[in-house]
């Protein structure tokens, strides 16, 4: 059965375009007959809050989008049937749906990539992997120029006095090839397109790409369906997926829901947060909008969850992103 999956970081409040993702997410697991998880992604300890996982918990909720596995907004890793579903592989001691409340876990398949050899360090400082002259891929992210990727061991050792490195993963130099199931075929080079990514941060913390690949797979996710920005991330994880033997799940990505500028909504911005249009819409109002801006409505107008997922299509959902009026 298709488990679909929405993974929500809460470094602060949800607003439309967040609501959007997981409203495409829902309908897409929904629409397959299938199940719909929620897990927190609060990899970044600064950043994240427990209020605010909380605070999106309740949004969500309040939209009529409920999970069927995942936490409570008092922070317990079980579903409504009171049956905690994310396990170690040893298939006993309940695991949390808080990514910062896994590593244990991540350690485990870090080891795994370290005892192949395709682990390294890397002492480059942030402010040198954005300078304006290194290489960008076609989204605008930094491609790594390989400079650690064969320091000399006195290099390495000299380094290690004055900073913690962080820990990349050393891809091949081979095509990437994977058909996304709205935007068809996608292929790189994943050592020149993408780079080798970081797999663990300097001050400690798991990267993203580790923790969703483990997590989607350990929680038996069969359907990803997320946003277009995350495309070429999408062959980073399959290299994992593949050199972990793990289960892979199907990608479906969608557009994203821009401005007049074409420029991604942003929590930092606080554009049309859900404080705000809590404040000012009832659910129907918000639900029939997203649906209307994605082409399955032909005027603006109250929806229910029920009627959207008739209408939900992705055939039918554009490929191009979709601009705010």
């Amino acid at each position: 059965m298709t488990k679909g999956r929405f993974a929500p970081s809460p470094s602060g409040r949800m607003h439309l375009g967040n609501i959007y993702a997981a409203l495409i997410s829902w309908l897409s697991a929904k629409k397959d007959g299938g199940s719909w998880l929620l897990r927190i992604e609060d990899l970044d300890r600064q950043r994240c809050k427990r209020e605010w996982a909380d605070r999106l918990m309740d949004d969500l909720l309040w939209l009529g989008l409920k999970w069927d596995e995942g936490p409570t907004p008092a922070g317990n890793a079980c579903n409504a049937k009171n049956e905690c579903t994310a396990r170690n592989e040893g298939g006993a001691a309940p695991q949390s749906f808080f990514q910062s409340e896994r590593d244990e876990i991540y350690q485990k398949y870090f080891r795994a990539l370290e005892e192949r050899g395709l682990v390294y360090d890397c002492f480059c400082r942030r402010a040198d992997l954005l300078a304006a002259s290194a290489p960008h891929a076609n989204d605008g992210t930094p491609i790594y120029a390989g400079t650690c990727r064969d320091i000399s061991a006195a290099d390495r050792e000299r380094l290690l006095k004055e900073r913690a490195p962080a820990k990349r993963i050393r891809l091949p130099n081979r095509e990437s090839i994977f058909v996304d199931g709205h935007y068809g075929p996608q292929k790189c080079k994943l050592a020149s397109d993408t780079s080798d990514f970081i797999l663990r941060r300097a001050d400690g913390n798991f990267s993203y790409q580790l923790a969703v690949t483990v997590d989607d797979a350990l929680m038996g996710v069969t359907q990803v369906a997320r946003g277009r920005d995350l495309l070429a991330s999408t062959h980073q994880q399959l290299f994992l997926y593949e050199t972990l033997g793990l289960q892979k799940p199907q990608f479906l990505h969608f557009p994203l829901l821009v401005d007049k500028e074409g420029r991604r909504l942003s929590k930092r911005d606080k554009d049309l947060d859900m404080g705000y249009l809590r404040s000012r819409f009832a659910p129907q109002e918000i639900i029939g909008k997203l649906m209307f801006l994605c082409g399955f409505l032909n005027r603006d107008d109250e929806l229910t969850l029920s009627d959207a997922l008739e209408l939900f299509d992705w055939e039918q959902l554009p490929k191009r992103d979709i601009v705010l009026g």
